[in-house]
């Protein structure tokens, strides 16, 4: 038992003070590129009882989102009235644009949608109906469900293609109006917004969302590989050869009317169906002016094609060949249109992020890559403050691959120092890691003995359980990743010691000193 509570208390035991001290030993790094580029970033996300309250980085979130649906409602109007003859380029008229995107979208998705991109999958995310804690796919299956009245037409037509399930006797759909909005922590000053939709809403959108990504796959743009823009990005860097743009709320600013323009009469009309028109904000229906936003199972794959498709045509009538890749709202084009597709985006209802967007210098960012010159500048983000040794161990483990050359060690005594500092924290025991994203175990040279284990709730699915993977798996050709069946609730806060097996890796390069200018 004393052992126990000995590692309880290892467990707690973080002193006061410990994140402005480490911000501090931060702060006093000696000048170069890469550090001064971590202290002017490390703390933009970071939250905590001492910066802005939750309910005014909420109440700033909503204002925003709901000055840019003034935005899309002008947007909406422009675009409907937009002349035939207006060049949107330079001698290139909006008829032609358009007739050239219009005919790009449907040789990426054909111009008949094929019926089982309707068929698609619930995720793990809260919905209208239930709360994160019971938002297990497999619970949708079961008991209740919501949906919007079109897309329970739309619904109705496949049910008889979907395996089980349905004819389930104690399912009971429930219309509703539409989606639910919500927040989650952004930046120091402001949430994020985003929106629950109604269960089978959320089901039909993930089949078109899949087909629209695996028809994106087949163009050369693989919306499962956030790589390929980080890479392009240190080329851009180093080269200028490429500029990176970043849009300010992308998904909230795709427009009814520009999906209307751009993609085939039955596109549409499908995904028209199957979107929230009405947002429930705090109880009142607001009516919206934008397709689909943040929360919606195809948004991220709509707006990756629709950015693609503008920046292609861009490319086409600029008459400049070179390498054009999306991934959601990061897109990568040649340097040369740079300035063109910034005006075609502006046309479309879109604001480039002038902070994040380069086409000119030694700095590029995309999908997470941060590069000057070439060399990987990417920082960190102190996001909460340090009051557990999962945290220590989390922010110890990123110091490190921060500063840490591939495969060889730290890069400057400075930041060895602090990384030992932090280490001084972490109980012995749970020295000896090798990954650097596993916050349960501190990345060092050390033998490993242990590692922390998240505790969990385990319940059975029961039947939604075997829903859930007749659903997930009913046209599966080939061996592929499994299905999880099994509910797990995580997010106690609560974690137990579990002991390493020696088999695994135990030793790292030792750390070094390297200067960087």
């Amino acid at each position: 038992m004393a052992r126990k509570t000995d590692r309880a208390q290892a467990l707690s035991s973080i002193p006061e003070g410990l994140t402005s001290e480490f911000t501090q030993r931060i702060d006093n790094l000696r000048s170069s590129v890469k550090t001064d580029y971590l202290k002017s970033e490390m703390r933009s996300k970071f939250v905590s009882s001492e910066t802005d309250p939750a309910d005014v980085r909420r109440t700033r979130a909503i204002f925003k989102w709901l000055c840019k649906e003034l935005d899309n409602e002008a947007t909406n109007t422009r675009l409907m009235l937009l002349h035939e003859e207006y060049n949107i380029l330079p001698r290139v008229t909006w008829a032609r644009f358009r007739s050239f995107c219009q005919s790009l979208v449907s040789s990426i998705l054909g111009d008949v949608p094929p019926n089982e991109c309707l068929i698609g999958t619930f995720s793990g995310g809260a919905s209208t109906s239930r709360a994160r804690a019971e938002s297990h796919p497999a619970f949708k299956y079961l008991g209740k469900a919501h949906v919007t009245l079109r897309a329970l037409e739309l619904f109705s037509t496949v049910v008889e293609d979907i395996p089980g399930w349905i004819g389930h006797s104690d399912y009971v759909l429930d219309v509703v109006p539409g989606n639910v909005m919500f927040t989650v922590p952004k930046k120091t000053d402001i949430d994020r917004v985003a929106c629950k939709e109604p269960d089978i809403n959320m089901w039909l959108q993930k089949g078109i969302g899949n087909y629209i990504r695996d028809s994106l796959r087949r163009t050369g743009i693989n919306l499962n590989d956030q790589s390929i823009n980080s890479s392009l990005a240190r080329r851009g860097s180093l080269l200028n050869d490429l500029a990176t743009i970043d849009l300010s709320s992308a998904s909230d600013s795709v427009t009814r009317e520009l999906v209307y323009q751009l993609l085939p009469e039955t596109w549409y009309t499908l995904l028209d169906s199957v979107r929230s028109h009405v947002t429930i904000i705090d109880g009142e229906e607001h009516r919206n002016e934008m397709f689909s936003s943040m929360g919606n199972g195809f948004t991220f794959e709509l707006e990756s094609l629709l950015f693609y498709v503008l920046a292609r045509a861009t490319t086409y009538f600029s008459g400049v060949s070179g390498i054009v890749s999306v991934y959601g709202d990061d897109i990568i084009v040649p340097t040369e249109i740079y300035d063109d597709l910034i005006w075609v985006l502006s046309v479309m209802g879109f604001e480039a992020n002038a902070k994040k967007s380069f086409s000119d210098g030694p700095f590029r960012e995309s999908c997470g890559g941060h590069y000057y010159d070439g060399y990987d500048i990417t920082p960190f983000y102190l996001r909460k403050p340090l009051e557990t040794v999962v945290d220590v161990i989390h922010i110890a483990n990123s110091l490190r691959k921060w500063a840490e050359v591939p495969g060889l060690g730290i890069l400057d005594p400075e930041v060895e120092d602090i990384w030992f500092w932090l280490k001084s924290f972490v109980p012995e025991v749970l020295w000896g890691g090798v990954d650097l994203s596993f916050k349960f175990q501190l990345v060092s040279p050390d033998t490993p003995v242990m590692r922390l284990q998240e505790e969990s709730v385990r319940s059975s699915t029961g039947l939604g359980g075997y829903f859930h993977w007749l659903n997930a798996t009913w046209d599966r050709t080939s061996l592929r990743e499994g299905v999880a069946t099994s509910s797990r609730l995580r997010n106690t806060n609560r974690y137990r010691f579990k002991r390493v097996r020696q088999t695994a890796v135990t030793s790292l390069p030792r750390l070094f000193l390297r200067e960087i200018a």
